[in-house]
């Protein structure tokens, strides 16, 4: 039988056969962009990369899975037994084994584990919910993102504390919101204190997924469809993304939307739900945001969206619009300064955009605490 080890070499070097008179000219005159169906791998020394480091980065990668349990819903069940209003809301399924990819220059340079399977992904939900909010920024459908919530989103923002809460702070979990959102007060995550007098909307950063749902359904009618909708047909589609993946809720979170009952998505695995998607589609996701939103000929976010998602919240540096920062590395040491991340359940779902290097590493069931170990054996593989 071939080893784990042997499968993830082979990635890296059947591209070396019958492509390599090729890619230097490709690179030279334009960006690539990887089609639908079909994108490329390049041997790592063609880009710049040392192949004998590049394989100890999957080796390490896979000698560090994740303890998390193969059944996320009793891994969730267990995270938060005896807390109070923890009852799972969504669809949960069994994780998949370690598996990743890198991409550099726009091409595949290695890949390893099954890189296809539509998998959890947790919190890393909130950096394509945060895109969502772009889009409607950037079409004007908000018109900025100091209005207040309220003016355009009746229900969730009457009460005198709640009615000064802006778009912005929703997008840096600074909006201190205070109520129940389908059946979950927003105490069931205040991960500061239950029990904490709230500040104003603004003044106190705190991770929160009730807050993170309560933008999902506020953004149901500025577009007036279902959010998956909206991210297959203005984003995931543009970049040739695989129709594997979904964005699922909670059994409870239906709306009225013009008549019609629309299911309000989660941000994030937290309660169940969340984005269920793979390895290959998230690294089209970030190689989008390396190219600053653009995709071939077609701008789906605007430049000035990207650099607003990834400036630091000013009360909390390695946060911007729902993206993780490295501000002073302070992240992930191996990555640069100005490299950004979208994470969820512990860093064992990453992937992690690095303009630097013009470099996209998706990382799925490693250790959280070893990510930063791959991420550091890629990089040193650069030469």
């Amino acid at each position: 039988m071939t080893s784990k080890r042997a499968l993830a070499w082979l990635v890296i070097t059947a591209a070396s056969i019958g492509c390599q008179e090729s890619a230097p000219q490709e690179l030279g005159r334009a960006i690539y962009y990887p089609g639908p169906d079909d994108w490329q791998t390049r041997p790592p020394e063609e880009l710049g990369m040392d192949p004998e480091r590049l394989r100890e980065a999957i080796d390490f990668a896979q000698a560090h899975e994740t303890s998390m349990d193969v059944d996320l819903g009793d891994y969730l069940r267990k995270r938060f037994d005896g807390q109070a209003d923890q009852e799972i809301l969504g669809p949960t399924q069994e994780r998949g084994g370690v598996n990743g990819i890198v991409i550099r220059h726009g091409y595949i340079v290695a890949e390893w584990g099954d890189t296809a399977r539509a998998d959890m992904t947790f919190s890393v939900t909130k950096s394509y919910l945060s895109t969502v909010a772009g889009l409607a920024v950037d079409r004007g459908a908000i018109p900025d993102v100091e209005a207040l919530a309220g003016d355009l989103v009746p229900g969730y923002f009457e009460s005198e504390h709640n009615s000064s809460i802006r778009w912005r702070h929703l997008l840096q979990q600074t909006s201190e919101w205070e109520g129940t959102l389908w059946d979950k007060p927003d105490t069931a995550d205040r991960r500061k204190g239950i029990d904490r007098e709230l500040h104003a909307p603004g003044a106190f950063w705190e991770y929160n997924d009730v807050r993170v749902n309560l933008l999902a359904a506020s953004l149901l009618p500025i577009f007036s469809r279902a959010l998956p909708d909206v991210l297959k047909e203005e984003v995931m589609d543009p970049i040739g993304a695989s129709d594997s993946w979904r964005w699922h809720g909670y059994q409870n979170s239906f709306t009225d939307l013009d008549g019609t009952s629309v299911q309000s998505v989660s941000g994030g695995g937290h309660w169940g739900g969340g984005l269920f998607i793979s390895t290959r589609d998230h690294a089209r996701f970030g190689y989008l945001f390396l190219r600053r939103g653009q995709w071939r000929e077609r701008r789906i976010l605007s430049e000035d969206w990207i650099d607003r998602a990834t400036t630091p919240v000013d009360i909390q540096s390695n946060y911007g619009y729902m993206w993780w920062l490295n501000t002073g590395r302070e992240r992930f040491p191996s990555a640069p300064d100005n490299a950004f991340f979208a994470i969820g359940a512990g860093s064992t779902s990453t992937i992690v955009v690095d303009p630097d290097h013009d470099l996209v590493i998706v990382s799925r069931w490693v250790e959280g605490e070893h990510v930063d170990g791959v991420i550091q054996r890629v990089v040193a593989s650069i030469r």
